[in-house]
């Protein structure tokens, strides 16, 4: 029995006998292998610690560190008086990485209804962006609307602060100031023309967030904000509402199709009001078309009729030929101009200046402007700004058309001395108003209000231009055309201007474009203005009916807006004669049209 146990306890696994060397050998073996594992770790662990440092900094960076840019507000644009009318507001924009989104579907449905859109395109728009990191889910939302999506908690979903403009008064400044993009970028009006002056530069940041995307710290400023400059304009708000009013409510009562308003203060050149109908609110993006968003008064070109007459004769004046008391023969009340016959509504024989522009006799125009060397004309008329831009800087500002002298023909000259054969703008037939308002002094048109009045650049000799002002005051006595422009307490001078409407082949027996210009008061002219009513439909039409009236309730206004003292004694206006700007009885028009 002992010899049995010694042998069991000598067996394989007894501690009498060494461990079998092939077990060493698997033993040494892994702990080689562990050795040269722990041996590894700590290598990498040093070389990233020591040697590739800027490894795992970047990599943090990339998961926890970010560029966060810092949106710069608009510059505020302002009236004359500091009333704001463009400022930025303070708007979130939400947005999602696809990539983080796509992993939370369930939750497209909250997202879609706190968005207000359809989550079918939702789920369309985020899996189709699948290999981008930024998508703009909807742009410029209130804060208080956009931290409601944020109180979601939805991965991938985030805010971003953007600036939206926002126009206090609508419509009533929309054509002159424009719009911008839905990125804060001028597109149109004045927001365009100096967008280099109000638009900022975006500052930069280096933040720190957490997973959720929340910033947890500022890290270091990359770039400062720079904020974009505010800009005072000429307009003065009051009125601006005034014409905005009177011409919308003229545009409804004659149904006609558009209309346009400018005012401009003739002893510095600024534009006080500037309006068209229709009109369009540019707070609304639905409302911005091509077609509503024209500003007619500055890109739309006109045959002006018989509104151009005074500047004729201003050539007339400036030749020497003529002055205030010259006689013109209008008999037998008809003129023939190679195979035209161009008539007045009556013979009116023998008239002065005066009267030629208070009855707008075609004939005496006629007479005129052929007896003048066409150069005299032409000069006086590109010197009044006709044929080129004004120095506005208003994009898409039409230059209108004045054709060279040395391609006018009799027939043509004829033409011109009535308003047709050239075209102009209603900020240029305003600023022609102007100048001779200044006594021939040339100013610059300036949407930006002027401190000091430019002297401006005499263009015509202050004797014609008191002449012509003082010759004008007739067209609105009560025997004239434009009696329906008098202002009570104030001197007016200007001139009726109806003109048929160019079509294909000749020009419209039935579409008319009624205008009225001038400046007030005459004894010292302060304000210019031009009133333009598109093809008036409801049964008047000639300017001194249809324009007239609106250039007196405007100009009347802002005259007294502005403090301007009266300088006539105050009676109701009369009632004139029916115009003749170019316009013969019904039964005569084809005879003129020839």
């Amino acid at each position: 029995m002992r010899d049995r146990r010694d042998k069991v306890g000598s067996g394989r696994y007894g501690g009498g006998e060494s461990t079998p060397q092939s077990f060493r050998v698997r033993a040494w073996v892994v702990l080689g292998m562990l050795a040269l594992a722990a041996v590894g770790l700590l290598w990498r662990a040093v070389d990233l610690q020591l040697m590739d440092h800027a490894f795992l900094a970047r990599q943090g960076d990339a998961r926890f560190s970010r560029v966060a840019a810092i949106a710069a507000h608009r510059g505020t644009i302002t009236d004359r008086y500091g009333e704001p009318v463009a400022v930025s507001t303070p708007v979130d924009s939400v947005w999602a990485n696809p990539k983080e989104l796509a992993l939370a579907t369930d939750l497209l449905p909250p997202l879609a209804k706190a968005l207000k859109i359809d989550k079918n395109d939702l789920a369309r728009r985020v899996t189709s962006n699948l290999d981008r990191e930024f998508l703009y889910l909807r742009r410029h939302m209130q804060p208080v609307d956009a931290q409601k999506i944020k109180a979601l908690g939805i991965p991938g979903v985030y805010l971003v602060r953007e600036y939206r403009r926002y126009y206090p008064s609508g419509e009533v400044v929309g054509h002159l100031l424009g719009f911008t993009s839905v990125d804060d970028a001028g597109q149109e009006g004045i927001e365009l023309a100096f967008d280099h002056w109000l638009a900022g530069e975006d500052g930069a940041k280096r933040v720190i967030q957490d997973r959720h995307g929340r910033v947890v710290q500022d890290v270091e400023s990359i770039r400062p904000v720079r904020p974009g400059r505010d800009m005072v304009l000429s307009i003065d708000l009051r009125i601006q509402y005034l014409a905005y009013r009177e011409l919308k409510a003229a545009i409804r009562e004659q149904r006609a199709k558009s209309g346009s308003v400018i005012v401009l203060d003739v002893t510095t050149g600024e534009v006080l009001a500037m309006v068209n109908q229709p009109a369009y609110n540019p707070n609304d993006r639905d409302q911005i078309t091509a077609r509503t968003y024209r500003n007619r008064a500055a890109t739309d070109i006109l045959e002006p009729g018989s509104s151009i007459k005074p500047f004729v004769i201003a050539a007339a004046l400036a030749s020497g030929k003529y002055s205030e008391q010259s006689i013109v023969d209008t008999s037998p009340g008809y003129i023939k101009v190679g195979a035209r016959v161009l008539e007045d509504k009556h013979n009116l024989g023998r008239i002065d200046l005066a009267t030629v522009l208070a009855k707008s006799s075609n004939v005496g125009m006629t007479r005129v402007a052929l007896s003048l060397e066409p150069e005299q004309m032409w000069s006086t008329l590109t010197g009044l700004g006709f044929g080129q831009v004004t120095t506005s800087g208003y994009p898409g500002e039409s230059a209108g058309l004045l054709p060279h002298w040395s391609h006018w023909r009799p027939v043509g000259i004829s033409s011109m001395s009535r308003g047709y054969g050239l075209s102009v703008t209603p900020l240029q037939l305003t600023h022609a108003y102007a100048t001779v308002g200044a006594g021939g002094y040339s100013r610059p048109v300036s949407f930006l209000r002027v401190d000091t009045a430019p002297i401006g650049e005499r263009v015509i000799d202050e004797r014609v231009a008191r002449s012509l002002v003082h010759m004008l005051e007739a067209v609105i006595a009560p025997s004239g055309t434009g009696s329906l422009a008098a202002i009570p307490g104030y001197r007016v001078a200007g001139k009726t201007g109806t003109a048929w409407k160019a079509n294909a082949g000749g020009y419209s027996t039935d579409r008319y474009m009624a205008v009225f210009g001038g400046v007030a008061p005459a004894s010292q002219p302060r304000l210019a203005a031009v009133v333009i009513v598109d093809e008036p439909g409801a049964g008047k039409y000639y300017g001194g009916d249809v324009a007239a009236p609106v250039f007196a309730r405007v100009v009347g206004g802002a005259l007294r807006l502005l403090a301007v003292a009266p300088d006539a004694a105050i009676g109701a206006p009369g009632e004139g004669d029916d115009e003749g700007s170019g316009m013969p009885t019904p039964s005569r028009r084809q005879v003129a049209l020839r």
